[in-house]
Order: C-alpha cells, then sequence, then structure tokens
C-alpha cells in the first residue's frame, strides 16, 4: 500500500473501526465525556438479529421459495481484494431485492400488457423501462433512508420484523383453512405464443410430497429461459446471504464483539427454522405444476393474499436497505485503508453522526447500474458468484496462513516487537512496521505485577492509550499487553499466546540493552507535541493524556528495569522456541519517513553481513541464520519507502591464506541469490588482519579480544558507514547466565556508533523450491 495511516483491527475488547468509548460502554478516560458524540448506539437485536433475519427473509422467501424443496473473513492485499468482492456481491443483492420489490408490485399493480384500459387495481403501465422507472424511484426512497442514518433503519426494522412475522403466520396457518382447488394460469411468450395451465391446491397430500421431491427442471415463465441447478442454486443463495447483515453493521453496534456472533446465531436459527417450516408446507400442499407456474404462490393460497402483499413489501424493501447501508461501510472501509488510491478517498468522508454519507453516494450508483438489468433472476447470478468468490477468497488465504505450509514466496516475518516503553522506541515501531510486509506486527508491553495483590487488573484501562499511540505514528499494528511478574515471564506468554492460527509472530523484536540513555521521541515529533491538545482521536484519548500516561524516558539517576542476566535469558528463551531473534540499535538515528529517500546523488543502502563476525573460524554465508538474514532484507527492500534502497551483500574472506575456496564460495553464494531471487551487490571484504586478532576457536565462555572487536566495528564503519541500515548476524547467547554481560559487551563493541543496525538471529529455515 502506499500509505499506512491507519490502524489495523484492535484489541478483542474494542472495535474494529475505532470509536471514543470502548466496547463496555464506559468512557476511554476516566472522569471525561468524549468530545464527539458516540455514532455506536445499537444492541444486539435492533442491530444484529432484526437486519440479519429481514435480509435472509427478503424477496426471495416470498417470490423464489418454490423452486427448491431441499434445503455460508490479514495483509491488506488480500483483505481488499476479498471486500471488494463482497462490495460487490452486496451491490448486487441489494438491485436483486429492488427489483424482487418492483415484480411484486406489479404482480399487483401491473397493467396487462396485452390491454390498454385500467382494470381495477392495475393501473401501473409494464415494461422494461418502467421496470427501471420503478426500481429507480425505489432505489431513491433507500437512499433518502441511507443518508439519514443506520440507526433510523434499525429502529423501524424491528416494526417491519412484526409486520413480515404476521405475513408468515398468515401462511403456516393458511393450509389449515383453506380447502382444496384448482386454478387457470396463462402465460404470455412473445406477442402470439401463450400458454395456460390447470395447476391444483391439494391440501396437505402425501403423494404430493413425494412428487415435489426429486429434481424436475423447467421452463421459468419469467425469462423464458430453462432452470437448471446453477440457476435455482443461484436464486435461492441470496436468500442466506444476508447472515452478513449484522457485521456490516458492526460500526453502529454498542458491542459488537459479542453482538454479532449471538445475535447472527439467534437469526440463523430463526430463519432456518421458518425456511424448512415453508418449504415442508408448500411441498405437502401445492403440486409442482402449481409451483413452477406461480412465484406468487403465498398470495394464491392465504386466507388473506395481502398479509402475503404487505410481507413481500416490507422485507424486501428493508433488505435493499439493508443491503444498501452493509455496502456501503465495507466501502467506506476500503476507502480508510487507501487500497484503491485517488478513485475512493472521497469515500471516506463521513457526517458529524459518522454517516459515511459519500460511500452511500457511490453505492446508490453501482446499484443503479445493476437495475438496468431489468429482471431479478438475471442479477442473481451474478451475485452467487461474487458471494462464492469471496467465500472461496476468506478460506484459500486462511489456509494459506497454516504454519505448516511456510513458503518463500509468501512468508512475511510476523513481529512480535516487545516495548518498554515508546517515547524510546517510536522510530524502532515505524521501521518494524516497514520491515514486516504486509505480515502480522504487534506491539508487546510487560506490566510488572500481580493480579492476586491487585484489586483489579492494571492492563485493560492502558489499550486505548496504545492505540492512540498506533494511530499517531500511523502504523499498522495490534497491541498486547500482559501482567506479570518478570519481563521475561510476560515475554513468554505473548510469544505463546498472541495470534491465531498460523497468523502468530515468528519474530521477537527487542530494543537493544546498552549504558545509553535514550532520547525522547515525544518532544522531537509535532504530532505528539504540537497536535490538538483539546479533543480526543477516536479512541478517547487527548493529547495531554497521552503524553501523562508514557511516562519520561530513563535518565542518569533511574534504576534499569531490566538487569542483564535477564535480557538475555529472553533471547534465549525465544529461540528455544523456534522464534527468530532480532535487537534494534541507534534507529533513534533513522530519518522520519517523511523525509523518504536522501536523493538521487546518495541512495539508501540496506547492508547484509551475513556471516558471523564474532567467530571467523565458523563463518558461514548459507546457515539458516545467513539466510533468514537476506531473506529479511529482500522484505524490507519490497516495502515502499525502501524500494529504491540498493541492497550490498559483504562477504569476509580471507584472501592472504593461499587458499583460493573462496572464490568458489562466492560463485556458489552468487548462484543462491539468483535461485533466491534477490538483487544485490556482492562485497568481497578481506579482513586478514582482523582475523589475525582472533585467538582461535571462539568456544563458549571465552572471552573475544577487544582488539579484536574494535577491528571489526573498524571494518564495518569502513565499508557500512553510508549505509541507511545495517544487518548484523547475531550469534547464539551463552548458555550460562553468568556470561550474560560479557555477551551483551561483546556485541555492544561490535556495533558502537554504526547506526540504525539490525542484529538478527533466525531459526526459520528459508527454501528456494519452486520459485
Amino acid at each position: 500500500m502506499a500509505n499506512e495511516h491507519s490502524p489495523l483491527l484492535v484489541h478483542g475488547v474494542y472495535s474494529m473501526m475505532g470509536d471514543a468509548e470502548d466496547s463496555r460502554g464506559g468512557s476511554a478516560v476516566a472522569g471525561e465525556e468524549s468530545p464527539k458524540s458516540n455514532p455506536r448506539k445499537l444492541n444486539t437485536f435492533f442491530g444484529v438479529m432484526v437486519p440479519t433475519i429481514l435480509s435472509m427473509f427478503s424477496i426471495v422467501l416470498f417470490l423464489r421459495t418454490v423452486l427448491v424443496m431441499i434445503s455460508r473473513s490479514l495483509g491488506p492485499e488480500f483483505g481488499g481484494s476479498i471486500g471488494l468482492m463482497f462490495y460487490l456481491a452486496k451491490v448486487c443483492a441489494c438491485g436483486v431485492y429492488v427489483l424482487g420489490l418492483v415484480e411484486a408490485i406489479l404482480d399487483i399493480f401491473g397493467k396487462d400488457q396485452d390491454s390498454a384500459v385500467s382494470q381495477g387495481l392495475r393501473v401501473l403501465p409494464q415494461g422494461y423501462w418502467y421496470t427501471v422507472l420503478y426500481s429507480s424511484l425505489v432505489l431513491l426512497l433507500c437512499l433518502v433512508v441511507c443518508l439519514v442514518g443506520a440507526h433510523i433503519y434499525a429502529k423501524a426494522s424491528f416494526i417491519i420484523l412484526l409486520v413480515v412475522t404476521v405475513s408468515l403466520i398468515s401462511i403456516i396457518i393458511s393450509p389449515l383453512i383453506l380447502s382444496p382447488q384448482h386454478f387457470n394460469i396463462t402465460h404470455t411468450y412473445g406477442n402470439n405464443h401463450t400458454v395456460t395451465v390447470n395447476p391444483s391446491y391439494t391440501g396437505f397430500n402425501g403423494t404430493t410430497l413425494k412428487n415435489n421431491l426429486g429434481p424436475q427442471y423447467s421452463l421459468d415463465y419469467s425469462t423464458n429461459t430453462m432452470m437448471s441447478f446453477a440457476t435455482v442454486f443461484a436464486v435461492m443463495f441470496t436468500s442466506c446471504t444476508g447472515i452478513m447483515a449484522g457485521a456490516n453493521m458492526s460500526g453502529e453496534l454498542k458491542n459488537p464483539s459479542q453482538s454479532i456472533p449471538k445475535g447472527t446465531i439467534m437469526a440463523v436459527s430463526y430463519t432456518f427454522t421458518v425456511y424448512v417450516l415453508l418449504f415442508l408446507l408448500l411441498s405437502s400442499t401445492c403440486d409442482r405444476l402449481l409451483l413452477i407456474n406461480d412465484y406468487a404462490v403465498f398470495q394464491r393460497v392465504n386466507i388473506w393474499p395481502p398479509f402475503v402483499t404487505i410481507g413481500v413489501y416490507c422485507a424486501s424493501l428493508s433488505a435493499a436497505m439493508c443491503s444498501m447501508i452493509g455496502a456501503s461501510r465495507i466501502l467506506h472501509a476500503l476507502a480508510l485503508d487507501q487500497l484503491f488510491g485517488l478513485p475512493l478517498a472521497p469515500a471516506a468522508v463521513t457526517s458529524s453522526s459518522g454517516n459515511p454519507w459519500v460511500s452511500v453516494l457511490y453505492t446508490w450508483g453501482l446499484v443503479q447500474c445493476t437495475l438496468f438489468a431489468g429482471q431479478l433472476n438475471v442479477i442473481a447470478g451474478i451475485v452467487t458468484v461474487f458471494y462464492l468468490l469471496a467465500y472461496a477468497a476468506v478460506r484459500k488465504y486462511l489456509l494459506m496462513l497454516d504454519s505448516r505450509k511456510d513458503h518463500v514466496k509468501f512468508w512475511r516475518p510476523q513481529v512480535l516487537l516487545m516495548v518498554a516503553n515508546p517515547r524510546s522506541s517510536c522510530q524502532l515501531i515505524c521501521f518494524v512496521n516497514q520491515l514486516k510486509k504486509g505480515g502480522l506486527f504487534v506491539l508487546g508491553h510487560v506490566q510488572i505485577g500481580d493480579l492476586d495483590v491487585l484489586p483489579a487488573d492494571p492492563v485493560q484501562p492502558q489499550y486505548n492509550f496504545w492505540l492512540s499511540l498506533v494511530d499517531k505514528l500511523g502504523v499498522k499494528a495490534f497491541v498486547d499487553l500482559t501482567l506479570s511478574p518478570s519481563v521475561r515471564q510476560g515475554t513468554q506468554h505473548l510469544l505463546r499466546i498472541t495470534g491465531l492460527g498460523g497468523m502468530k509472530p515468528n519474530t521477537l523484536v527487542l530494543g537493544f540493552y546498552d549504558n545509553c540513555y535514550p532520547e525522547d521521541y515525544f518532544l522531537q515529533d509535532p504530532v505528539f507535541c504540537e497536535g490538538d491538545r483539546g479533543e480526543g482521536d477516536n479512541f478517547g484519548v487527548d493529547l495531554p493524556s497521552l503524553q501523562a500516561h508514557f511516562q519520561p524516558v530513563r535518565h542518569a539517576e533511574s534504576p534499569r528495569a531490566l538487569q542483564p542476566e535477564e535480557y538475555v535469558s529472553i533471547i534465549r528463551d525465544a529461540i528455544k522456541m523456534g522464534k527468530n531473534v532480532c535487537l534494534g540499535r541507534y534507529f533513534f538515528q533513522l530519518p522520519p519517513e517523511s523525509k523518504g529517500i536522501r536523493g538521487n546523488d546518495n541512495v539508501d543502502t540496506i547492508d547484509v553481513w551475513p556471516t558471523n563476525l564474532l567467530s571467523p573460524g565458523s563463518a558461514s554465508y548459507a546457515d539458516v541464520s545467513s539466510l533468514f538474514m537476506l531473506q529479511m532484507a529482500c522484505v524490507l527492500n519490497m516495502a515502499n519507502r525502501w524500494r529504491r534502497a540498493r541492497l550490498r551483500i559483504y562477504v569476509c574472506v580471507e584472501s592472504e591464506s593461499g587458499d583460493q575456496g573462496w572464490l568458489a564460495k562466492e560463485e556458489q553464494f552468487r548462484e543462491l541469490l539468483g535461485k533466491l531471487r534477490i538483487r544485490a551487490a556482492i562485497k568481497i571484504v578481506p579482513w586478514d588482519n582482523v582475523a589475525r586478532m582472533f585467538r582461535g576457536p571462539n568456544s563458549e565462555g571465552q572471552k573475544v579480544s577487544e582488539d579484536f572487536l574494535c577491528g571489526v566495528n573498524a571494518l564495518l564503519k569502513e565499508h557500512s558507514s553510508t549505509a541507511a541500515v545495517r544487518f548484523l548476524y547475531l550469534p547464539n547467547p551463552p548458555s550460562s547466565s553468568e556470561l550474560s554481560q560479557q555477551y551483551l559487551t561483546q556485541l555492544d563493541m561490535l556495533t558502537r556508533d554504526l547506526g540504525p543496525t539490525l542484529l538478527i538471529h533466525g531459526v526459520t529455515p528459508v527454501t528456494c523450491t519452486e520459485l
């Protein structure tokens, strides 16, 4: 994506759209009222159950049930494409409901096409263009309601549900009252061809039920085409698409995380029961000839036909409005994520009450185009195709997230970044946001404490402040906080429980452990020091509250909250748990994203040193950790800000040893990069003078000489001083905690004064199969 300025799904207790109050209804900031009116007013019944029931009943229940006697949510690239298909499905579904309503109106009030004289109530002229006109007027009514706001529709829908329920009751009791009867039905095909049939209403009859059970496709009298399984399925499938009506109203729900599943399950149970009951009633009382020659059979066999007429009008109008509302919300979400650039940018505009009125207008225009089809059955197939494509894709890509199917073609780092104080970590947060390239990104934080001695969980009230931070930084990240007796235990918890299925962190990122005192990013970025101080953001957090929540950075008199032994233990734990580990140093020196690339004369470079610089004797550029470094550098190079950066890979060799094997190794390395499709410049670096300072093989516990460490550091400065970022090999941490300080001292001397540097230890194997 061109820009990433909106947060992804937030923590489970909050909604996906971001509001001024949390899901429990309380103010995000204790003692303060949100300055903006809260658009989330709907509960489970009005916001989910009622619109879902009405959408699933819709026009198909009353006008097309007779066709079938036998008896359905990542990265932004996938989400955007699936969301677009789902949006188009909703647009077409709205067209189906509007055309169905017009069809029902013309069945009662339509003038006979063969007669120029009005008879009784039949006063409306019929024909293709008249159908388009009537449909456009109905759609205009839906537009007016949607522009007013979804809450108006939700309240009115309860009355509509009562009316539809009365209609259903009349349908259910009619077979108990009506006696068998025969009908004469005439259909006109073309100008001169008419067909007359004599179907029967038999009442409850076992033979009638038996004859209706098997498939026997016939001519559709409304389109003069032969029906098939595909066409029947397409029409009936539209009655199941309303299952998403409640989810589409998430922006208006008080508590979406509870209301959506609860309301949807109740609505599906209710509609399923009604559908099955009506299928049995029809198939037991109406012969097949009646079912396939009169789509308004419910009116024909009702004790008072206007009951069904009213139900048809109410259900179809409600479903059309619900589809338009749902589609506009999907389009609004796509516009907020900036997935389709300028064409959809206006759709992000909302009214003061939060109604996305521009996306409503977009949707109205597209639905108007679908109405030119003129027939319900014509659009029904299109609706089904879009819905099935969307459902098959929310399934395909979920299966691709199976961790057993990792592949270099779609592998992405899924990062858990542990943050002690975001005041000193903002640049690293932004860098990891670029490094993840569409993968999972979680900001983790451990608060020290014991829940047994606390009156309440101190973590939950903190989420809004962290989410506000994410929003202001313009990164796409989840937030996961935990309470634990130690940072080490808390990090273990987050590594284990964060994420879902294949979307779980595979990489742990930590800030570097040194004696430097951090700088306060909040004092440098205008967003945190010059923003609007009087008004809260989407999470009800104003700037002074945000600054007060995150304590000032550590100064010279402040004790360190984390000891060297615990820090190294966290690294060791992550590796034991099969997680890659990255340590970020000097990222406060990285220029802000707004400044971008430095210029054509001095293009940024990403430098990779894929050998273990602390152990020359075991230097390798093709082990798992080295290949993982290359993969990470390649992924970073694909991020928008780093696309123009040049990737340079440095291979250290001992050229004076007389062994020319390094030439063959270099050729093998170039071949490997070719297979991995990594475009990079390979730089051969002789380091004979530095290697001589090393005291033999680096067995664990052996102290590397300071001369050697200074020599390696000087080598890095000589070749990578102009790089924007450096990727270095992170050696295995010592197994003994007594060597933790020595390990950190070596890393400190190795990377001192280098500039933004990422030390990487990889455990994820990188393959090049079927590239």
